[in-house]
């Protein structure tokens, strides 16, 4: 797995609205562009386009990483994540995982306090322990020391390794194919477009018969 910085942000925004606003969730194409642009708990903060988050839902759809669904009280498609059961995460895993794509690197005690709402660590051990689970899987790493600092920051793997990662970090990550080009979400766009359709016009046949 290899995603691209807006599909970690799509993912990462799908699973901290799950956990913290539910009444809410799945989120409509709308909701989630606010929320992947929230100037609030998000480094760095973006300014994505429907068009853009549009793409990168097609994308994570092919990977089965992302499901749309129209709720029978909705007018719009809306979208949940599938992490949870793609990678097989418990919820102390989960929490961890979705600050470190939304915040970027972070240190033990930083993971603490931004994880307040999605999972309960009663200590810095047990944010370890969820963290070196996520270090063991290859989701994510251990990087150095920054100049000055003397904690330890972490970072998620699900867009390679980061760029500040330490030259012996041992990161075994299988080889991926190139991403797909601008045409490729295109076509995904056009797919999901054509789905759409069908849905309506099926709905509008259903509605006639009711006439004749």
């Amino acid at each position: 797995m290899q995603l691209s910085d807006v599909e970690v942000r799509v993912l990462g925004c799908l699973i901290e609205k799950e956990a913290t606003t539910p009444d809410n969730y799945p989120l409509s194409l709308n909701a989630l562009t606010n929320a992947c642009n929230q100037l609030s708990n998000r480094e760095p903060v973006m300014s994505l386009g429907e068009d853009q988050v549009k793409w990168a839902v097609n994308s994570l759809r092919q990977q089965s990483l992302v499901r749309a669904i129209q709720p029978s009280d909705a007018r719009v498609m809306k979208f949940q994540h599938l992490l949870t059961e793609k990678l097989d995460l418990d919820a102390p895993a989960r929490a961890v995982l979705c600050v470190l794509m939304l915040r970027g690197p972070q240190t033990l005690g930083e993971i603490k306090t931004r994880t307040s709402r999605l999972a309960e660590f009663a200590s810095l051990a047990n944010v370890e322990a969820a963290v070196n689970e996520l270090i063991a899987r290859e989701l994510a790493v251990q990087m150095g020391r920054r100049p000055g600092q003397k904690e330890i920051r972490y970072a998620h793997l699900l867009s390679g390794p980061p760029s500040e990662a330490p030259a012996d970090a041992q990161v075994d990550l299988p080889s991926v194919e190139p991403r797909q080009d601008r045409i490729a979400e295109l076509e995904a766009s056009l797919d999901e477009v054509r789905r759409e359709l069908a849905a309506l016009r099926e709905r509008f046949d259903e509605f006639t018969r009711q006439f004749s």
